[in-house]
């Protein structure tokens, strides 16, 4: 069967036709945007890499009003820490230094809350650390004559000493494991992502087309 439909105004309809593709394309590029966005924040928390780092990465559509030439833009803003991750890339001291690990007994952060740092653990609990070099094992940079307190931390042992000069519960404990180099593992996989959403672009328009 052969319909046909009368236009009063062929220039009103192809207006308003017009009106209604600049829409379907930036609502298209939109959901798009938003798609990966979600995407890619889902795959940086399966990965174990937490929230934060997910709440990095950002979507945006331009212009803000219907276009025919919308064009949409994923980013993070933490760049190199995804990279790292996208590739499993091997990271290395700088210009042949080692790379310091913090145990648990060093805790999570330094002064100001800034992550740990030799130097910053250092200035936080007023003690000072000592290499170890271990052939055939890890290097270390432990701290001396300090307990283990009830969270797990390393602090100063105030006990007393005793007659024999021996100072109860000191130990000697591991703050930092030195490395000249760690592998990440890969934990994303971020373009194949954003190549599934780039192909879904077409059909993401014309589902955003009003029906006429």
């Amino acid at each position: 069967m052969i319909s046909v439909k009368v236009l009063q105004n062929l220039k009103a309809e192809m207006e308003a036709e017009e009106r209604a593709g600049r829409k379907a394309m930036r609502e298209g590029m939109n959901a798009a945007a938003k798609g990966l966005q979600a995407d890619w924040r889902r795959q940086v928390e399966a990965g174990g890499l937490g929230s934060r780092l997910a709440r990095t990465i950002r979507a945006q559509t331009f212009p803000r009003q219907p276009s025919s030439n919308a064009a949409a833009l994923v980013w993070t803003r933490a760049p190199v820490l995804l990279d790292a991750f996208d590739r499993g890339a091997i990271i290395r001291g700088y210009e042949g230094t080692y790379l310091a690990i913090p145990t648990e007994a060093a805790g999570q952060r330094g002064l100001g809350r800034k992550r740990i740092t030799p130097r910053g653990w250092e200035q936080r609990t007023g003690m000072e650390l000592r290499f170890v070099y271990r052939r055939g094992a890890t290097d270390l940079l432990v701290a001396d004559n300090t307990r283990i307190n009830t969270r797990g931390r390393a602090v100063l042992n105030r006990r007393k000493v005793r007659k024999d000069g021996i100072q109860t519960g000191s130990q000697t404990v591991p703050i930092f494991i030195m490395l000249p180099q760690v592998q990440l593992k890969k934990r994303l996989d971020l373009g194949p992502a954003a190549d599934r959403w780039a192909a879904r672009i077409p059909g993401l328009v014309v589902s955003n087309w009003p029906r006429t």
